[in-house]
């Protein structure tokens, strides 16, 4: 058992100034509204959830395609921009590849902590448009198939999908999902505002890197973008790496949709943390500058973005509050894909997955279940 002192924590409803919180067997057992001895000094900073990253296929050269081997790198290397536990997102691929990622998923475990806890799998594609398809892999799109959708589910490990709701057999999938619990969006899709309307009567929840890959805001047609401002049961991922979505329209959709309603992803690639050069995504060529990652034709292909400077993103051109992040970057993933009973916000009973930040969110320390990494 273990205490952190001296910090402002923030909890959903409300902030502790001069707080403590004490840890046991990587659980959060007690809060304090008081500093106590012989505790680490959390030095004033303040003391916020860990994030939760429900869309990402690779970072620091690993990629969630690759081998068990790459998912130990990935989480090993999350918990450095704050991220406590994530979903390893894959990439429209062969239906074998899907399933032997499945099944690493399902069988990952890393002997040495702390790391980023794997909360499930997020399967993006290949149910898909081929309009729509950005850097995912055309020739191993097809439509939607119930018999394989079951078969990847016996792995036990899937949490969303991405799909577009629009394709023939996407209604009996979504339906069939939709009893099983898994959360389904929409993404990568040519649906206009009444598929999604349609869509959500079928289990519809969610829709993927809002404003990219599909339909856009239109005066005699608000697509799918409108339907996720419309549309009050849908909640919207979005990339806030100011490449995906221009300022203006992070704006926008911060007013329009909120923090209850967004989530902050990554949507990162395996180039992440390594910088300029030339990698791979789904077996294409990506090319590496700065901070944008594209195909030979120019086209976005994932990111590099950490979670920590998308956050920080939100701060500076939205103006989000400690509130509103938490939200977007926590508890709305958490309470999505079905932990919230155990992560997404700093309470007695949770995991003690939490951050040591400054008032700009530069991280100082991360807890992942207890264990802590310094940056």
């Amino acid at each position: 058992m273990f205490a952190v002192t001296n910090v402002t924590i923030h909890q959903p409803d409300h902030t502790i100034p001069n707080g403590t919180i004490w840890v046991d067997k990587g659980k959060i057992i007690r809060i304090e509204h008081n500093t106590v001895e012989d505790a680490i000094d959390g030095g004033g900073f303040n003391l916020v959830p860990g994030f939760i990253d429900s869309h990402i296929h690779g970072a620091m050269g690993a990629d969630v395609m690759d081998d068990i081997e790459a998912l130990k790198t990935m989480a090993a290397s999350l918990p450095v921009e704050g991220t406590t536990a994530f979903l390893p997102t894959t990439i429209t691929s062969p239906e074998t590849d899907i399933a032997s990622a499945l099944e690493r998923i399902r069988d990952f475990k890393l002997e040495k902590a702390p790391h980023a806890e794997v909360i499930g799998a997020h399967v993006e594609g290949p149910f898909i448009a081929k309009s729509k398809a950005g850097a995912q892999p055309v020739e191993c799109i097809r439509r939607p198939e119930l018999a394989l959708v079951k078969e990847w589910h016996k792995k036990g490990v899937l949490r969303v999908i991405t799909m577009a709701p629009e394709l023939e057999g996407a209604a009996e999938v979504m339906e069939w999902l939709s009893e099983k619990g898994t959360v389904i969006s929409a993404g990568h899709t040519e649906a206009v505002y009444e598929d999604i309307v349609s869509a959500q009567e079928k289990g519809l929840q969610h829709l993927t890197h809002l404003c990219n890959a599909m339909t856009g805001v239109h005066h005699r047609n608000v697509g799918a973008v409108g339907a996720a401002m419309l549309a009050k049961e849908l909640y919207s991922e979005i990339i806030p790496d100011r490449i995906h979505i221009s300022d203006e329209m992070l704006r926008i959709l911060y007013s329009m949709i909120g923090p209850e309603r967004l989530i902050l992803i990554t949507d990162a690639m395996r180039a992440k943390g390594l910088g300029d050069g030339a990698y791979t995504l789904g077996g294409q060529e990506v090319n590496v500058k700065g901070t944008r990652a594209t195909l030979a034709d120019g086209t976005l292909a994932g990111s590099v973005l950490m979670m920590d400077q998308g956050v920080r993103n939100m701060i500076e051109v939205c103006g989000a509050d400690w509130y509103a992040i938490m939200k977007m970057a926590s508890e709305n993933p958490a309470r999505r894909y079905g932990i919230w009973d155990r992560k997404g916000s700093i309470e007695v009973g949770k995991d003690a997955d939490f951050l040591l930040v400054d008032d700009h969110f530069h991280i100082h320390s991360t807890f992942c279940r207890g264990e802590e990494v310094k940056k």
